[in-house]
């Protein structure tokens, strides 16, 4: 696991929480780093630990926690890679370029970063399905991302984000659909 993710699931639970309890959960895991390096690399099963106690530490599931961080992550993610985001794109566009432009990257950027492999088709102009294939089986954490870059282009009203397969699998389809939204009585389209 790349040390970012590390770093950004500290700022997760202490934007949450607090230090104390970021400390807490580690010590609780049994994992010996509290403070995670950026460029660093851990063994996946740090993240699987912290976020299996942090999610038993606030009575939610894992899967759950996953979107939730998920989400947080997206403004971290998007000042990252602002040079490669075109300024027209919306969520589906963003989505639709990920693997191609933002993955490429990471791959070729961060030695020894293994991003999950997203395999996006654009079914028409308002939807797109996204299949995340990954050994990590973190596809909660792929819907939160989803969700957030939606939230960031102001379109989760906008679109109906659906898993479509068990998001715990090494293979996951996620469904974004635009969504019309009925005008409401008396009112005037335009």
């Amino acid at each position: 696991m790349h040390g970012t993710i590390l770093v950004l699931l500290k700022r997760f639970v202490t934007h949450q929480f607090d230090f104390a309890t970021w400390h807490r959960l580690v010590a609780l895991t049994g994992i010996t780093e509290a403070d995670f390096e950026i460029k660093g690399l851990y063994p996946d099963e740090h993240l699987y630990k912290l976020v299996g106690v942090a999610a038993e530490h606030v009575g939610i599931s894992p899967m759950v926690l996953q979107e939730k961080f998920g989400e947080f992550l997206v403004p971290d993610l998007l000042f990252m890679y602002r040079k490669l985001i075109q300024p027209d794109w919306r969520t589906l566009d963003f989505l639709v370029h990920t693997e191609g432009v933002m993955h490429t990257a990471v791959r070729r950027d961060m030695s020894g970063s293994a991003p999950p492999v997203l395999d996006v088709e654009r079914l028409s102009p308002g939807s797109v399905r996204v299949r995340y294939v990954s050994p990590r089986r973190m596809g909660a954490l792929a819907v939160g991302i989803v969700r957030g870059i939606a939230h960031h282009y102001g379109e989760e009203d906008q679109l109906r984000i659906t898993p479509i397969t068990s998001e715990s699998g090494e293979s996951v389809e996620i469904l974004i659909e635009r969504v019309e939204r009925p005008v409401k009585a008396g009112a005037v389209a335009v």
